[in-house]
């Protein structure tokens, strides 16, 4: 939207920059502070990994195939958005005030996005989808409101199909669900999401991202 309010204005920005005024203005629109991470990929496409260092932040484009990754994935509205914005800020100050617990936590999921990074590139998917459990048990470890009994639920439902793992979609303020599996058991997986009252969503991986114009 910031892109395409600039080239109505005539204005021109490079990517970072826009970035930046993407991430201010949503944090002026929901009155916390938010991350850093969820803009790259409408920005640049594709999959890629964020190096957070004393220097900046660097986008590391990965080499995965996406059409087995995709085989792989059902994604779904589970009917539940969650006021996540709030939560996320909420342990971020334990974070600052030096919660050993959310310490742990944190610490758990970085460890698991870097077995993540190695098992995409490498295309060991039964790495990928153990990776992506053991992020959700940390996440939800975060915070009472990471999850609710309604999406719980939903990935009960996904496991009992064949699921190896769920998640909801970043903080999951928007109420999707994405859950992984072998692609033997994505149409069981879709079908017990539906049952349960999701609606499934059609998608494809974007390549481009903004700059592809």
């Amino acid at each position: 939207m910031c892109a395409a309010l600039a080239d109505w204005r005539r204005t021109h920005y490079e990517p970072e920059a826009l970035l930046q005024i993407a991430m201010n203005v949503e944090a002026q629109a929901i009155s916390v502070p938010t991350g850093l991470q969820d803009y790259r990929p409408a920005l640049y496409g594709g999959i890629a990994a964020l190096e957070l260092e004393v220097d900046g932040v660097r986008r590391v484009p990965l080499d995965v195939d996406l059409k087995e990754l995709q085989r792989r994935i059902v994604l779904c509205y589970t009917g539940e958005p969650r006021n996540s914005g709030t939560n996320n800020w909420e342990i971020t100050k334990r974070h600052i005030d030096g919660d050993q617990f959310i310490f742990d936590c944190f610490e758990r999921i970085r460890d698991t996005a870097a077995t993540m990074r190695t098992a995409l590139t490498a295309g060991d998917w039964d790495s990928v989808g153990r990776a992506i459990a053991e992020e959700w048990d940390n996440r939800k470890r975060l915070a009472p409101g990471v999850t609710t009994p309604a999406i719980d639920d939903l990935i009960a439902r996904a496991k009992a199909a064949g699921a190896a793992a769920a998640k909801v979609c970043g903080a999951g303020g928007g109420g999707c669900l994405f859950c992984y599996g072998p692609p033997s058991a994505r149409e069981a997986i879709r079908n017990a999401l539906a049952g349960g009252g999701a609606r499934i969503l059609d998608y494809t991986f974007e390549r481009h991202g903004l700059g592809r114009g």
